[in-house]
């Protein structure tokens, strides 16, 4: 290959890194916050993400010469960061355990993967969007208490984004920092260093297995995995879905121990892998995987720095980053939710449930919108019939 076809691979890998961790970090910490994290298992969380994110991209990439580009489950994440009533971190362990084990189920019995596909899209879309609606409205609840940092923040994410809508986010992630820097609002930093993971032994509550461990095994795939499969298709490439399923879910449910929730393939950071961008040649893009696991790994070797980083950074930064990072997938959620006038009610009526936050014996709201929406379907099928 010649260097400036390296160098472009390499450039699209970094890209594509950036694109994935800069600006959905913060919305990791909260999960870790909201199950109840140490700072060392939330460092721990996001090393484990790295490496399993690195390993399923550089076996994936090697073995089937495919583009093939893992990443930390977003929409997982801000699942985690919006259910309540979880008892300990340890029981959310146990949770991240189980949705591991769904997906490598899922890989093994062909029958379970179809069973999720015929979900319908809108319910599994108004699922998706109540989760993130919590996370964006928390950005508008920190107005009262800070609005000398999140109104102009607001102000300039509008501004930023009418003109590079990719790159909003990052740019109220660095201008905030600024702005919180001025404002005396940054705590002192912490000194760089290597991660350790720690162990956590996991804990077998009910209620956490249900309202939590499935309802991420659902987001999973149908807000990961499956979008990025068309985005590998639509590219031209065939890629065998049980063993890349198997690799992704292998890594999950390894790294799940050390308090990682799931990994899975990229949709987003992958199409910066998959187009000619990366290298004119579809048959050398797979170099981008190698580069792009090298990337990551180096970011689950310094996960406590990171962690440390965003730690001294006001609560009100973080949630207004992650509240605009994912007002565009709410946003694109939401218009899936609703198009349909056949799902619709159903749709609403989930996405009502799961924003609501609502917890009934011991189980959390995302896993009870999905129960009402299936129940309103299947009501308005049988009266139809």
């Amino acid at each position: 290959m010649k260097s400036g076809g390296l160098v472009s691979v390499a450039a699209a890998a970094l890209v594509a890194t950036i694109a994935g961790a800069g600006g959905t970090l913060p919305i990791i910490l909260a999960a870790a916050q909201t199950v109840g994290a140490t700072p060392e298992q939330a460092s721990s969380w996001v090393s484990g993400l790295s490496l399993a994110t690195a390993f399923s991209a550089l076996v994936l990439s090697l073995r089937y010469r495919m583009p093939i580009i893992a990443a930390w489950s977003t929409p997982g994440a801000a699942l985690i960061a919006s259910t309540t009533g979880v008892p300990s971190f340890a029981a959310a362990v146990g949770a991240f355990v189980l949705a591991a084990v769904l997906i490598l189920l899922t890989a093994a019995v062909r029958p379970l993967g179809r069973l999720i596909e015929r979900i319908p899209a809108s319910i599994a879309a108004a699922m998706l969007a109540g989760i993130l609606l919590r996370l964006v409205m928390a950005m508008v609840e920190h107005v009262p208490t800070s609005p000398l940092l999140v109104l102009p923040l607001l102000a300039l994410f509008l501004v930023v984004r009418a003109f590079l809508p990719a790159l909003a986010s990052r740019v109220v992630l660095v201008a905030g920092g600024l702005l919180a820097w001025s404002l005396g609002l940054v705590k002192p930093l912490p000194p760089i260093g290597l991660t350790s993971v720690v162990f956590t032994a996991p804990a077998w509550d009910p209620a956490t297995l249900i309202g939590l461990g499935v309802p991420l095994y659902l987001v999973t795939m149908a807000s990961q995995n499956l979008p990025g499969f068309a985005v590998l298709r639509a590219s031209g490439y065939q890629p065998p879905t049980q063993p890349i399923l198997a690799v992704t879910g292998a890594a999950s449910l390894g790294t799940a121990f050390v308090g990682a929730h799931t990994s899975n393939l990229a949709a987003i950071s992958a199409a910066l892998c998959t187009g000619p961008d990366a290298h004119p040649d579809p048959a050398k893009r797979w170099m981008t995987g190698p580069f792009y696991a090298l990337f990551w790994a180096l970011i689950g070797l310094f996960g406590a720095s990171l962690v440390g980083l965003f730690g001294a950074l006001p609560p009100a930064l973080l949630a207004t980053v992650a509240g605009t990072a994912l007002l565009g997938s709410m946003a694109g959620a939401m218009g899936s939710a609703l198009a349909g006038d056949q799902d619709r009610l159903a749709a609403a009526g989930t996405l009502a449930v799961t924003v609501s936050g609502v917890t009934l014996m011991g189980v959390g709201s995302a896993f009870w919108g999905l129960v009402f929406g299936l129940l309103i379907l299947g009501i308005d099928k049988l009266v139809k019939r």
